[in-house]
């Protein structure tokens, strides 16, 4: 299985992103997102299980939604309300399996 994640770019402050992380194969595995920021060490943002049940680290906790899409092979990560400290490289897992990272740049 091979993952290609998409949606990264530059937002202002309270602006939204949507991540894409499509696979190549089936997603039925638990699936989630990871980010680093410059400097420092990669982080869980979220993660859904096979069970469809999703987790947070509380700092994106009510801001950052994950959803899969079993159909489309696709695992999703909805940010809203951005702010300066979400900037970081965004990667993606399904599995075993990583994509590669998407850039997500929040200015001030």
């Amino acid at each position: 299985v091979q993952l290609q994640a998409s949606g990264g770019g530059l937002v202002q402050a309270g602006g939204s992103l949507r991540l894409s992380c499509v696979a190549s194969g089936s997603t039925s595995s638990a699936a989630g997102w990871y980010r680093q920021a410059p400097g420092k060490g990669r982080e869980l943002v979220a993660a859904i299980t096979r069970a469809g049940s999703p987790t947070y680290t509380p700092s994106v906790k009510g801001r950052f939604t994950i959803s899969t899409d079993n159909a489309k092979n696709t695992v999703y990560l909805q940010m809203d309300s951005l702010k300066p400290e979400d900037t970081a490289t965004y990667y993606c897992f399904i599995g075993a399996q990583w994509g590669q990272g998407t850039q997500v740049t929040v200015s001030s």
